[in-house]
């Protein structure tokens, strides 16, 4: 095995461990120009490298903000945003080796959660995190999907230009809210590379944004994409959904109606929207608005289990009480009751017995203790147990994250 150190990265190593991550994403090599604009967006504060001497080989990052819980609390998370390993030396410990650092630098600073995206689903579930949002990807047909009557008109939407898109979407980000479990803050590092070079002068992305009656409530960014061929001149172009987020079921039917209204597009193509987005039976025919997929989103992963339980809420049920077991962070392991008035540890015996990755599925409530007991995922010790399990973790609103990092 290759002999290799994992430590903090200094300020001096930032971009040579952005150049490892990129290469191992498969994307262009940090050239001044690119690291000009993604450099603001990679401090070397939470990032730890894997270097064979000097030289870095691997690179875990993470970022600080919060995220919304079921129930309404937000708590603060760490975000992983960048994991790769160096073509040459994956398969060797290297990542095993980063990721348990980084989780016992999450324990250390107190981060109840951390959740990602993942690029590879297989990799994640052995270092706890579990799949705890999903998200589909719509083809909405034009111009035949047409709202019904029954769904009101209010307020309006105008286009920014992109000074105004850099400029305005963070704070109106901030007053749309986190409203549903699994949505995260933005902080101010993730705006310039994840949004602001998409949409300034230099982008290819244009934002519209709905005002209602008491101001700006949603706003829409999305892409022209020309499929114009030979074989279908007159296929048109279609829209790319990127980032769609409304204050609430008025703000963001406007902001359909206003995709669908664009001229000379034969589609709108929309991935990652809430699961139980209802944009489908707001059109006078469902079909045209075709679920193409529906895919892992948000993974999560508690890091002290006793304060994410706590954290969030739970409806009326008699309480359960869960064994967790957590290989890389040993002090999470034990009992805890989980009930209507709360999640506390306890010695009482237990009723189901999970690992942390299963919890992490649990957890925002996408996932019933049913249907991950029937996965083989929970061990019933009371099968009375799981309807019980089933009331206290559901929610209304499916979880959604709706934000890329």
């Amino acid at each position: 095995m290759t002999a290799f150190d994992v430590r903090p990265i200094t300020e001096e190593e930032r971009r040579s461990t952005f150049d490892v991550l990129r290469r191992a994403l498969h994307t262009q090599r940090v050239t001044d120009e690119v690291w000009a604009k993604a450099g603001v967006s990679w401090p070397a504060a939470h990032k730890f490298g894997a270097f064979d001497g000097e030289t870095p080989i691997g690179i875990v990052s993470a970022y600080d903000t919060e995220i919304a819980v079921p129930g309404g609390k937000t708590v603060p998370v760490a975000a992983v945003e960048g994991v790769g390993v160096r073509a040459d030396r994956t398969r060797r410990g290297v990542l095993s080796a980063m990721m348990a650092v980084q989780l016992k630098d999450f324990a250390e600073r107190g981060l109840p959660l951390a959740v990602l995206h993942a690029s590879e689903p297989t990799i994640y579930g052995r270092f706890g995190y579990g799949s705890a949002a999903l998200g589909k990807t719509l083809q909405v047909a034009r111009p035949a999907a047409r709202f019904h009557e029954r769904v009101p008109v209010v307020g309006d939407v105008r286009l920014l230009t992109p000074e105004e898109a850099v400029k305005e979407m963070p704070a109106l980000y901030r007053r749309i809210g986190l409203h549903r479990p699994g949505m995260i803050g933005r902080p101010e590092q993730w705006w310039p590379i994840s949004h602001d070079r998409h949409v300034g002068r230099d982008g290819d992305r244009l934002v519209a944004v709905h005002s209602g009656p008491d101001g700006d409530d949603g706003f829409v960014v999305y892409a022209t994409v020309n499929r114009r061929s030979f074989e279908s001149p007159d296929h048109g172009a279609v829209l790319d959904v990127h980032d769609l987020h409304a204050a609430g079921p008025a703000a963001r039917a406007a902001l359909w109606r206003f995709l669908l209204s664009v001229d000379l597009v034969s589609a709108v193509y929309a991935r990652h929207r809430p699961v139980d987005e209802p944009l489908a039976v707001s059109l006078t025919d469902h079909r045209h608005a075709a679920t193409l997929a529906v895919e892992d989103d948000l993974w999560l992963r508690p890091v002290d289990v006793a304060a994410a339980l706590a954290a969030r809420t739970y409806r009326a049920a008699e309480p359960v009480v869960v064994a967790v077991t957590d290989r890389l962070l040993p002090s999470n392991t034990g009992h805890y009751e989980v009930g209507p008035d709360g999640a506390r540890r306890t010695g009482t015996a237990a009723d189901l017995a999970l690992d942390v990755d299963t919890l992490g599925m649990l957890y925002l409530g996408q996932w019933s203790a049913t249907a991950l007991a029937d996965a083989g995922r929970i061990e019933v010790r009371d099968p009375a147990a799981v309807a019980r399990a089933d009331e206290l973790f559901t929610t209304v609103a499916a979880p959604w994250c709706g934000t890329h990092f």
